[in-house]
């Protein structure tokens, strides 16, 4: 019960100093790698910049010690920094006292729902986001972001948070733009992009060696960071109105305590879901990704309470809500890390900067965040998978296609809520029309087909009629028509057989329309019969009265109904 809950105690007794010299290395590459990101995606929030760092301390170690992949890597990401911003936006002002208190009430709400769920074992809450409404949420929240970066970019304050006007805003004060943070946001973005595009075959060329020119490219933040900072102290552009990060308190993140305020509570409690549910789905997606590929496996369940652990430990050091990361992720996978304690080793890394090393980036302008935070969301626009679900379902396209305009329009929250209500709402319709065929013996065989589709032997007094869909509320009166729909045009019917070869459930109210059509074709002469019954299925059907009721037999095969029913009657 216990390794359950702390899933380090099953590969703790085994770590060796192989598995710590590549965990020791992975975790000091995260922690150069990944400041800027934390930095840029508290800012992203609008908090302070340190809380960046706080949040990618506890956290982690509380991952390490209750998650179960070996390499994913838990601190601020960019899809749960604009949904943490869009919520406090609501409740508080940015920068104010009573906004970083709302941040770490919604820590402890994402955290205390996370565990709620991995203790009930709801890890399977992530099939109800579709494909699509995630590929089209996460593309209109890159929309978002990037379109919220502009004005640190131009060095223009803009105040309007949602997309139009914030647009409309951007027109009026274009003339305004800053040149000296102009040139360092485009030249720093046009750094991060070519490095992302040609840094790595580039570095190649000049000799050096695969792994060591993977990393330098991934390090390209890292140079940015280092490049404008310099740039900005030397020549003393803050003085000159290019906006930096300023004063990083210095120290370790205190203890905090979430206040309670019932209203703020309500309030946020919503979003925390939300912000909950995408941010489990963004992690545990990366999480088996990775696991796979040394095939390994990770517990949806237990990362549930990895995760709520990660949050309820940002709640208390001054932090923000956290989840696996995609980019810190990766790296930390690339560099080699073995077990979680990689991630304890850059949670190391990461507060030592905080202790000794916080004046350094008194100088670092957002500019450069801003433009760090555009390149790293360009992966989120996902235009392929938008031209294929376009192509592929048109249904499914409309679920994405709502989520992208509401999520743009409205916010993050009004578009994941529309997205997973469409999803649903159309599963539901789908399935409350089941497919169903009338199918034919293929000539000299024991094979059964559309007889729309091939050509077939069939009897006139007997329907083998295949339901593909699982039989439950929503399609129980449909599958009734369909029966009654068949026996009204053809008076010549005397058998029924309903191929269940695909139904998985019988529900109580499918049950019900099954006892209705049996009643029904009794007194129409016509006999029910099924076939090819699941075994689950059967055994719930024998703790009805279902059977005991039916006029016809349960088949093994189609095949064994069509031998013994298909003979002329008065054969």
């Amino acid at each position: 019960m216990l390794r359950r809950y702390l899933p380090i105690l099953t590969w703790l007794p085994h770590y060796h100093r192989r598995l710590c010299g590549a965990d020791l290395l992975a975790g000091l590459i995260v922690t150069v790698m990944v400041i800027p990101q934390s930095l840029a995606y508290a800012v992203l929030a609008g908090l302070p910049a340190v809380v960046g760092l706080y949040a990618s301390l506890l956290p982690a170690l509380a991952y390490a010690l209750l998650g179960t992949s070996r390499t994913l890597a838990v601190g601020p990401v960019a899809i749960v920094a604009l949904m943490t911003g869009a919520a406090l936006s609501g409740v508080a002002t940015p920068g104010t006292s009573d906004y970083l208190q709302a941040a770490l009430v919604l820590s402890l709400l994402s955290g205390a729902i996370l565990v709620l769920m991995g203790l009930l074992r709801m890890g399977f809450v992530a099939n109800f986001l579709s494909h699509p409404v995630i590929a089209g949420f996460l593309s209109a929240s890159g929309i978002l972001i990037a379109a919220s970066q502009i004005g640190y970019l131009l060095g223009i304050e803009l105040s309007a948070r949602d997309l139009l006007p914030r647009a409309a805003e951007l027109v009026r004060h274009l003339p305004r733009f800053h040149p000296p943070t102009l040139a360092i946001g485009l030249g720093s973005l046009f750094f991060l992009l070519l490095m992302r595009q040609y840094g790595r075959e580039t570095l190649r060329r000049l000799g050096l060696s695969r792994p060591l020119a993977d990393l330098l490219t991934r390090a390209g933040p890292v140079f940015a960071v280092l490049a404008t900072t310099l740039i900005t102290w030397h020549l003393d552009l803050a003085e000159r109105g290019v906006a930096v990060i300023g004063d990083v308190p210095r120290g370790l993140p205190p203890l905090t305590l979430p206040g309670f305020d019932a209203s703020l509570w309500q309030t946020l409690l919503v979003p925390a879901l939300l912000i909950s549910v995408v941010g489990f789905v963004e992690s545990v997606s990366m999480g088996q990704m990775l696991a796979a590929r040394r095939r390994e496996r990770i517990s949806p369940n237990q990362e549930l309470i990895g995760l709520g652990g990660a949050n309820l430990a940002a709640a208390f050091t001054a932090g923000m809500p956290v989840t696996g990361g995609l980019t810190r992720t990766v790296i930390n996978f690339d560099a080699g890390a073995q077990t979680p304690l990689a991630g304890f080793f850059a949670a190391l890394g990461i507060g030592a900067v905080t202790l000794f090393l916080t004046p350094a980036l008194y100088h670092l302008p957002i500019a450069t965040l801003a433009a760090t935070i555009t390149v790293s969301i360009i992966t989120l626009i996902d235009l392929p998978m938008i031209r294929q679900t376009w192509r592929y379902s048109r249904s499914d396209f409309s679920a994405m296609a709502v989520t992208i305009f509401l999520t743009l329009v409205e916010g993050v929250e009004a578009g994941i809520i529309s997205g997973v209500a469409l999803s649903i709402g159309l599963f539901l319709y789908r399935t409350s029309r089941p497919h169903s065929a009338l199918v034919g013996r293929i000539p000299g065989t024991e094979h059964f087909r559309n007889v729309e589709r091939h050509d077939t032997e069939t009897a006139s007094h007997l329907a083998l009629l295949r339901i593909d869909e699982s039989l439950y509320f929503a399609n129980a009166r449909y599958l009734e028509d369909t029966v009654y729909d068949l026996v009204a045009t053809r008076p010549e019917l005397e058998h029924v057989v309903l191929i269940c070869s695909a139904v998985n459930l019988i529900d109580a109210s499918a049950l019900e329309s099954l006892d209705a059509i049996n009643a029904r074709l009794k007194d129409s002469l016509v006999t029910l019969h099924l076939a090819e019954v699941k075994g689950p299925v059967m055994d719930q059907l024998k703790r009805s009265d279902f059977l005991d009721d039916m006029t016809g037999r349960v088949f093994l095969s189609s095949y064994a109904a069509w031998r013994e029913l298909a003979r002329p009657p008065n054969g």
